[in-house]
């Protein structure tokens, strides 16, 4: 009897020890494509003015069912772009207040959107000049010869 319960606890031991195997190591593939170039090309940001409404608009919309569906930074993203829409077709709402009021199920029901119309205007380089402000501004930084990368600091 004893040997009977011996080879069931073991049978009950081995059976409950599982085998976990190392995941692999996912493969890095590189994308990157290569072309020979002779320096690098700096990226230039592009500046533009914003153009700010003196008049306050306030605009009330009753979202869709499907528009509610996405959330209520889509509700709040619907209502400015019909406010911005009906009221002359600026980029932005500065100053962007909003009042959401909800159903009993916790949805928006209808949100109120206030704020100034701005258009961006002015749309410009940056120049030569602001570049060499920048370059100036940051540590000290020299080119190695071999590949047109910078090395900062010493």
């Amino acid at each position: 009897m004893k040997k009977f319960i011996l080879v069931i606890a073991s049978a009950i031991l081995l059976a409950s020890c599982g085998v976990s195997m190392p995941k692999p190591e996912p493969k890095l593939v590189s994308t990157s494509t290569h072309t020979k170039i002779s320096a690098a090309t700096p990226v230039v940001a592009v500046f533009a003015d914003l153009d700010v409404s003196p008049d306050k608009i306030t605009f009330f919309y009753l979202p869709s069912k499907t528009v509610v569906k996405g959330g209520l930074d889509n509700v709040i993203d619907s209502a400015v772009r019909e406010a911005l829409a009906s009221n002359g077709n600026a980029d932005v709402l500065v100053g962007l207040e909003t009042q959401i009021k909800y159903n009993d199920l916790g949805e928006a029901e209808s949100i109120t959107v206030t704020g100034y119309p701005a258009k961006y205007v002015n749309f410009r380089n940056p120049g030569d000049d602001y570049l060499r402000s920048l370059s100036s501004a940051a540590p000290a930084a020299k080119e190695e010869k071999g590949g047109g990368f910078l090395k900062i600091g010493k």
